[in-house]
């Protein structure tokens, strides 16, 4: 019997280690060996993934604090002591950040012939250029505000870019104001300039375009400064479903909330005035811990659109064609591909446009019956949308249940809803309590008077945007167990349907944690028996205290644990007598790694599984998750190949050490990048059937 009992010494933070994650999104920045460009749109991502993390994370401890809460997370912090380590560690990022930007991005751009130009630097040609844009284009989007007695303070939202003015009155000199406009976000937020060439571009950001024409804005007023700011809200709110008698307008109601949030985080330009600083905080009642002083321009998500420049294609990562799943394409027809066998799918290497092509298929394929499917994150012009729309159109049953509760996709499920609802479908708005994660697709099909159930069942959501920069697996099939695990799940879903234990399938919140328990500890009773054990995992998140335990367990007895965890990750790896047996490695590269993929040994038996929840509290605990087995050999063998090559990758790796940080383990020696790599191995194999293919075609037997 294992008698250790862990200490808070044995957890990394949760929020810290999501700092770490996003840190090493940084170090890709950093990285000269990535394209110029593709380094921009990291640096972007870096801000996104900080002002969510912002607006959620530090909202929900934010809560904690004025709830007078002082319980200690499992590495012994409270609410508080984790606040003021997140703002530390983000000061660190962010002046980390900033001297990228100001120092070698901003070099290699000036070798490419791209600068951006200071409002005080234009010559008169530029000045008179922008004197007609800004009267024509710019001013009359503009609502430039004084605050006075009668004008209070205007509601200032989450993320938008505002420049904050200290205004001194012309006739009292001792009386001092305040004026406010915002950066207009329905705008470009940056222009070409006049006098540019293709040797040497230069452009201005739309906020220096304000700064230059600041006087005119306040004409009636003297300047005595002027900073831009932006402010991040806790978004981080609670739908009241229990009491709901409409889910859908309570989530609407809830949305609008979003705008009032308390501010948590408050950044300026760092050589803001202390008045207009101090103004600023007692505005927004916020203190100096939560301030944010940067040098550069605020909010650096406009890379993104600097990245998309014209621009030589070497400054780009090679653009990646997602393939057709050979075994999918013995025959024209989907289903008779599928009843062949299983097919499991790695996106984005192949190409998620089979999934589309199925939904597809079977809106308009008379022996089809009914299709039930689960929308978590949809894109904004989603083809499967409309596909289901057209199936419900053509007669067909489809009931999709569209999870309204997805973070900050609500209004755009909204809408999908109220879209398919009214082509015909039945929806359902998720379950009381819980987020419905999961991500399954079923058809029901007549076949020779009989009915048969084809399913796909994935790690990622249904959006073909995504599916082309995530990599995610899934499994499309018509096992006849497994299919009527599905059914029953959607029955659970749509109605009071009483559970059983699924036959194959396991769904939390009811049996998930007592699976992976069942699977870690058969590993560890191997170990003990002398035998082979082995356990590998790749998942986003590992923060689930009592499974870190079970690995902890099961490391000691001798099971060897190899980890794949892209982001945040509160197991302590390699600690003498506790984690020896157990790595952890992250890889952040050109695509995000998404895929949740389990590996268990089994004295020699392998059993794979995929699903939809990573091993945190949340996902085994209070969401609707699926996970599945891989039976097929050829299925089971690519993921093995796909944990082989992430496991083999010494580019783009980075392995967690004992006191919580990560050692790049980049090396000049055989040098393997794993996602470049996938990238090829799926080219191969598609090349290997292109005589098979084109013969097919030539005899009609197969269509593109």
């Amino acid at each position: 019997m294992d008698q250790y009992q862990s200490e808070p010494k044995d957890f990394i933070n949760r929020e810290l280690s999501f700092l770490e994650f996003n840190h090493r999104v940084l170090e890709e920045a950093r990285d000269s060996n990535n394209p110029l460009l593709e380094r921009l749109k990291f640096a972007a991502i870096v801000i996104s993934n900080l002002d969510e993390f912002y607006m959620i994370r530090y909202g929900t401890l934010s809560d904690q604090i004025h709830a007078k809460i002082y319980k200690r997370d499992s590495s012994g912090l409270t609410p508080k002591e984790q606040t003021q380590a997140i703002n530390k560690r983000t000061g660190v990022l962010l002046k980390d950040l900033y001297e990228l930007i100001n120092g070698d991005i901003r070099k290699e751009l000036k070798k490419l012939g791209i600068e951006f130009v200071n409002h005080k630097d234009l010559d008169e040609d530029q000045k008179e250029f922008i004197n007609k844009l800004y009267t024509d284009s710019i001013y009359p989007v503009l609502t430039p505000m004084v605050v006075d007695s009668t004008r209070p303070f205007p509601l200032i939202t989450s993320e938008t870019l505002n420049i904050a003015v200290l205004l001194e009155d012309k006739k009292s000199l001792e009386n001092h104001h305040i004026g406010t406009i915002q950066v207009p976000n329905v705008l470009d937020r940056f222009y070409y300039l006049p006098g540019s060439t293709e040797e040497s571009r230069k452009y201005i950001m739309l906020e220096e375009i304000l700064k230059l024409k600041i006087t005119d804005l306040f004409n009636a007023f003297d300047i005595l400064g002027y900073s831009c700011y932006r402010i991040s809200r806790n978004a981080d709110l609670e739908y009241n479903e229990e009491e709901a008698d409409d889910l859908l307008e309570v989530i609407k109601e809830t949305i609008k909330l979003r705008k009032w949030g308390n501010v948590i985080k408050l950044e300026v330009e760092d050589n803001v005035s202390e008045e207009l600083l101090e103004y600023l905080m007692d505005e927004f009642e916020i203190t100096a811990n939560n301030v944010f002083k940067i040098r550069g321009p605020l909010d650096l998500r406009f890379l993104h659109k600097v990245s998309s420049l014209p621009a030589d294609d070497a400054l780009r990562f090679k653009e990646i064609i997602p393939l057709p799943v050979p075994e999918l394409l013995i025959h024209e027809d989907l289903f008779q591909s599928i009843a062949h066998k299983d097919v499991l799918l790695h996106h984005p290497y192949d190409s998620f446009s089979t999934i589309i092509k199925l939904i597809k298929q079977a809106s308009v394929d008379p022996d089809v019956l009914a299709i039930k499917q689960t929308l978590y994150r949809v894109s904004g012009n989603s083809p499967i949308v409309k596909a289901l729309a057209e199936a419900a159109e053509n007669g067909k049953q489809v009931t999709v249940l569209v999870e309204l509760k997805a973070r900050f996709d609500e209004e755009n499920n909204i809408n999908w809803a109220l879209r398919l609802e009214k082509a015909g479908c039945h929806v359902i708005y998720g379950v009381t309590g819980l987020k419905t994660h999961c991500k399954a697709l079923l058809i029901i099909r007549r076949e020779n008077n009989e009915i048969k159930r084809y399913f796909h069942v994935g790690t990622g959501n249904y959006n073909d945007i995504t599916a082309k920069l995530y990599t995610d697996v899934s499994l499309v099939s018509c096992n006849g167990e497994l299919a009527k695990d599905i059914s029953d799940i959607f029955n659970r879903l749509s109605g009071h349907y009483r559970y059983d234990k699924m036959r194959q399938a396991t769904l939390a919140p009811e049996d998930m944690r007592d699976k992976f328990t069942e699977l870690i500890e058969n590993e560890r009773k191997l170990a003990k028996d002398g035998k082979k054990a082995l356990i590998i995992a790749k998942m986003n998140s590992l923060v689930d205290k009592d499974i870190i335990e079970k690995l902890y367990a099961a490391s000691r007895d001798g099971v060897e644990i190899e980890l794949i965890i892209r982001g945040i990750c509160c197991l302590r790896p390699g600690v003498k007598g506790i984690s020896e047996n157990i790595t952890v490695r992250s890889i952040v590269g050109r695509f995000l790694e998404h895929s949740r993929i389990f590996y268990f040994h089994n004295n020699g038996e392998e059993d794979m599984y995929i699903g939809s929840a990573d091993w945190m509290e949340r996902n085994l605990n209070k969401r609707i998750e699926l996970l599945i087995p891989i039976h097929n050999s050829e299925a089971k063998h690519k993921l093995k190949t796909i944990l082989e090559y992430n496991l083999k990758d010494n580019m783009k790796a980075r392995v967690l050490q004992s006191d919580g940080t990560y050692k790049h383990i980049q090396t000049k020696d055989d040098p393997f990048n794993c996602q470049e790599e996938l990238i090829l191995r799926t080219q191969k194999k598609f090349n290997k059937y292109k005589k098979r293919l084109a013969k097919l075609q030539q005899e009609g037997h197969y269509s593109t």
